[in-house]
């Protein structure tokens, strides 16, 4: 059920050898995003949980979740934008009902980031799910 973006994210994994490479590949990602505007870096986007300071901001256009986010770590950026891979152009019903652990374990991500990270995007999907089902309630 996962997005075409993250479909090709996967096959981008496959073609990488090692951890290191794929470590790249996801800073690389965080780098190429569009900056979150300050105005946006608020207590009300702010994601508690992380170890570094990380933003969500999520909005529904046409019924479809579109989030930006920032971190000042570099890591982090680049799993915010494995997150958009995942779940940008969902529903909110399609958001709730993806299963982010198993997609992100096929890329290899839950072995090789520390404690603090993977709690830190525990905390993300978390908001985004939360996010998600607020929008799926009212609609």
């Amino acid at each position: 059920m996962a997005q075409e973006a993250f479909e090709e994210l996967v096959e981008d994994f496959e073609f990488l050898d090692d951890w290191e490479d794929r470590y790249r590949h996801v800073i690389d990602l965080g780098k190429a995003m569009d900056a979150l505007p300050e105005a946006l870096r608020v207590p009300a986007t702010k994601v508690e949980g992380c170890a570094s300071q990380v933003w969500l901001h999520a909005q529904f256009d046409d019924g479809k979740l579109h989030f930006d986010g920032a971190s000042d770590a570099m890591i982090v950026s680049g799993l915010i934008a494995v997150l958009r891979k995942l779940y940008n152009g969902l529903t909110p019903r399609e958001v709730v009902a993806l299963d982010a652990r198993a997609e992100m374990a096929r890329l290899g991500l839950n072995d090789h980031l520390s404690a603090q990270r993977s709690n830190g995007l525990r905390a993300m999907i978390e908001r985004i799910r939360e996010t998600a089902a607020q929008s799926a309630s009212s609609a």
